[in-house]
Formats: structure tokens, sequence, C-alpha cells
């Protein structure tokens, strides 16, 4: 069994701050980050400690909870699934991070992640959404290599800038942008009936992402994966 590693380190001995470009090990990120319990957010990338700044509304409050509108609805239409806001996921070693969102598959419904003693995420989800700013940021590099290696089955990256989402999906471990097809809707490859139309949550138009969403819970497709799942259970 899976057990916390918060070390057992001297109460009394004082704990340095987390500094974004600190170099620390995943045991001593988390010493730091449980001594700190006005942070928010602070993610280890490749070892490498990383503090988020003030958020903005438009271009990151608003594009991240459409996309729980959206993921939270599939969720509660689909038995099994689990969907999380910024918790909290131990990749690796070296690799720590809060991602916007979740989606995984319960492991009692043949997920790949385990929910460890101390309530964390442990291993990969199957599907991650972040919200960048632009093109620049690391969720389009360092974020998403360590993404790729640990086999997170399908990524998600909202451009806010760019106004561009770009969905990966994971093929003999390497990354492969899905297309649209002719509606311009993506499907997943792991959520059966995950339907998103792009351009319709690109403007903003959320009951427009819902219709394309509720056209794929009501697909074959879906209710075949909901057999499977119920199969686990």
């Amino acid at each position: 069994m899976t057990t916390s590693v918060e070390p057992s380190f001297n109460k009394n001995a004082r704990i340095p701050p987390l500094e974004s470009g600190d170099r620390l090990t995943r045991r001593e990120f988390e010493r730091r980050y449980h001594a700190m319990p006005n942070t928010k957010k602070a993610e280890l990338i490749e070892g490498v400690v990383y503090m988020a700044s003030p958020l903005r509304f438009k271009s990151h409050g608003k594009p991240h909870g459409d996309l729980i509108i959206w993921l939270g609805n599939y969720k509660v239409a689909t038995p099994g699934v689990e969907l999380g806001d910024n918790a909290t996921v131990r990749l690796d070693l070296d690799n720590e991070f809060q991602p916007d969102v979740l989606l995984l598959i319960d492991e009692q419904f043949g997920g790949q992640t385990h929910i460890s003693d101390d309530d964390y995420v442990e291993g990969a989800p199957e599907l991650i959404a972040e919200v960048a700013a632009s093109s620049a940021a690391n969720d389009l590099y360092d974020k998403k290599r360590v993404y790729r290696r640990n086999g997170v089955q399908e990524y998600i990256v909202w451009q806010v800038f760019e106004n561009k989402i770009d969905w990966f999906t994971l093929e003999n471990g390497e990354y492969i942008a899905l297309d649209a097809d002719p509606n311009n809707i993506i499907k997943s490859h792991i959520f059966p009936g995950l339907w998103l139309d792009v351009a319709a949550l690109l403007r903003g138009e959320m009951a427009q992402v819902l219709t394309a969403l509720q056209q794929g819970l009501n697909s074959q497709e879906h209710q075949e994966f909901l057999h499977r799942l119920s199969k686990h259970s």
C-alpha cells in the first residue's frame, strides 16, 4: 500500500519557504509546501519549484470555469469517472503538479491512478487540461514532456492569448494532435462520448458546447463505455 511521503522532520526546526527556482526533491518540496498553508499553488517540474502568480479573470478564471462546466457534465453522466480541480498529482520523484483540471477513471473501475493515504493523486490521470496564457507557457514544454513520459493519455491546452485549443492523445509514446471533424467537433479517444465543439468553447458559447457534449453522451460509443465501466464496479 502506498503511504504518505510527508517526512518526520524535527517539528521545531525552521522550514525554509518555497521559492520559484528552488531545486528540491519531491519530499522536501512537500515539507515546505505543508509549512506554507496560505500558498494556493506551487508545482515541482523536473525538480524545479514554480510558484503561481495571481490569476486574472478573463485570461484564466473564466476559461478554467468553462472547462469545469464541460468536463463536469461528462463526469455526472459517466459513473466511474472523477473530476478534479487543481488537485495535487504526484507523477514521479521529480514532478508534482496541480493541473487546472483533471479527468480520471476511478481505480475501482480500471483507472490508472491511485489515491494515496494522505489523499493525493498518484500516477497519471487519463486526461489533464491546462489553461495557458500563450504558446510560450511551460504547459506546452516541460509539463507536456512530463505528462507524456508519465502516461497521461490525453492533454488539452487552452492558449488564451492565441485563442486556440490543442488536444493531444498519446500514441506509441508520443503526443499526436487530435483533429476536429467537419462539424468542428473533437472527440476523445480515451473517454468515449466526450465531444467538444472547439469554436463554441473559444467563443464562450457554453450552451452550444453542452449541446455537442450531449450528442456525445447519447452516442453508442458512450453507452458501450458505460457498459465496460460497469463490469469493474
